[in-house]
């Protein structure tokens, strides 16, 4: 292993005195850094490869359609609907529970906290009969 690193840093130093580096698309701004730290090790490649081809793992597709459920939740009038809803919403968050083995934490996001207890008002007289 040490032979390569040698011939690595031999080739690394060649490029940069013959200028290979000068010309790099994105030079002179900041690298941006994502979080994979909640990723296996094994799929974070895969991942990598699939979301710079357009696609999302399960579990970011899972959180898009619980936002998406937040805000039609907030539009609703009726309260049918709004408790339909929030049934939908429960599943989608313990579905997101079962696909990540770890729960997520819509709590500690105070917006979603007073969404919910705000748009949702159930009937009392409804829940009697």
């Amino acid at each position: 292993m040490l032979n390569f690193e040698i011939i690595a840093e031999r080739r690394i130093r060649q490029a940069m005195e013959e200028g290979a580096f000068e010309n790099l698309e994105g030079k002179g701004r900041p690298l941006i850094f994502e979080d994979d730290s909640m990723i296996p090790p094994d799929l974070r490649m895969a991942y990598k490869i699939l979301k710079n081809a357009g696609f999302v793992p399960p579990a970011v597709q899972n959180d898009k359609e619980i936002k998406q459920a937040l805000d039609l939740l907030e539009e609703l009038d009726d309260e049918r609907e709004r408790y339909t809803q929030v049934t939908k919403l429960n599943l989608m968050i313990t579905k997101g529970n079962m696909m990540r083995q770890r729960p997520i934490y819509l709590e500690a996001d105070q917006v979603y906290y007073r969404k919910v207890v705000e748009k949702v008002k159930i009937n009392r007289k409804r829940e009697k009969t």
